[in-house]
């Protein structure tokens, strides 16, 4: 019999314990990275989605590998979630050759095109034009991909967000905007920056498909992931999705955060997104015994694992630095000079 779960029917298989799997990597990896960087073995800064799990998992699990995705400075979690190796990553963060993009990126930068991951932007609402775009490709050659991006709150006062919205609701494109509600942008509660903190409603005044939930409940996220990436898919148009959550950290590594009530933060961890997944789990009935202490052992092992090939993995040679600058393709392509498109020509315009 079908589970459902805040209004959405799940498959017959779920709760699916991949999802908790892919959380329980995530949060292994982000608890190493704050650990590395208190250290000082990690250069510039780091942002951790601690406690924002659910979202990252339940949103890549409805995405296949050649669907586009952009993030925010926060975005380990989506990267992994999106299928970037871990030990490629964590030599990203160290900055060594071997990392994903070549120790150049780091932190705020990482982005993994074998998986679709067009890249983490330390630029405030930077990624969702790009995932807009990315859209667009998919409408216009009709490649069937879907595009989603990920950001904050924050991110919706400025000018990207409201222009995005706009012509993706007015093109249909295929794209998801997935909204991680945790109620700050940096140091500064929503309800004090935006006229109108409730980001669905913002979406609706548009037209646009806008689906509110809860971001501590992974299967709900998946579920209203699905939904909107099937709309998309079908040529639909997009959807914006509102995840409700709380950051556990402050807006960086070694952030006092003496902005948060630590009353507020302890009801929030009391929504531990791991937590809640395996009580689900455990009352259907889909753990193995011993099989969450095997998976949360897996997870930390394979983080081990990453730290340690980053730390001996070489630092990149001062004389490369201009490397990767530039491209010199062999010849322009014919096509780069073609007049774009009216939009009355682009696939599924409306």
């Amino acid at each position: 019999m079908p589970i459902t779960t805040n209004g959405h029917e799940l498959p017959s298989q779920a709760p699916d314990v991949e999802l908790y799997t892919t959380m329980s990597r995530i949060r292994a990896f982000e608890l190493a990275a704050e650990k590395l960087f208190l250290a000082g073995e990690l250069p510039g800064f780091i942002h951790v989605s601690i406690g924002q799990e659910a979202v990252a998992a339940g949103v890549c699990a409805a995405l296949s590998t050649e669907d586009y995705l952009t993030t925010t400075h926060r975005g380990h979690g989506h990267t992994l979630a999106k299928g970037a190796d871990t030990t490629s990553m964590m030599a990203e963060l160290f900055g060594r050759t071997t990392g994903v993009c070549a120790g150049r990126g780091g932190s705020m930068h990482i982005a993994d095109f074998s998986v679709g991951m067009l890249g983490a932007n330390a630029i405030v609402a930077g990624g969702i034009g790009i995932a807009v775009g990315a859209a667009l490709t998919a409408a216009m050659t009709g490649n069937g991909h879907v595009a989603a991006t990920f950001f904050g709150d924050g991110a919706t006062g400025r000018g990207p967000f409201a222009e995005s919205l706009n012509l993706a609701q007015l093109w249909q494109l295929p794209v998801v905007l997935v909204c991680e509600n945790n109620g700050w942008a940096s140091t500064t509660r929503n309800d004090e920056a935006l006229a109108q903190p409730d980001i669905s409603r913002r979406a609706r005044a548009l037209g646009m498909n806008a689906i509110d939930v809860d971001g501590n409940n992974v299967f709900d996220v998946h579920a209203a992931a699905r939904e909107a990436v099937g709309r998309a898919r079908a040529g639909a148009g997009p959807t914006l999705i509102q995840a409700h959550v709380h950051r556990w950290r402050g807006h960086y590594v070694g952030d006092p955060a003496k902005y948060y009530d630590p009353a507020e933060v302890a009801r929030w961890k009391a929504k531990d997104p791991l937590e809640r997944a395996a009580m689900i789990l455990t009352e259907h009935g889909t753990w193995r015994p011993g099989e969450r202490e095997q998976i949360d052992s897996e997870a930390a092992a394979e983080i081990e694992g990453a730290v340690a090939s980053a730390r001996n993995a070489p630092e990149p040679d001062p004389a490369s630095v201009a490397r990767f600058l530039f491209h010199e393709p062999p010849g322009l392509p014919q096509q780069a000079c073609a007049p774009s498109p009216a939009p009355s020509q682009i696939a599924g315009a409306s």
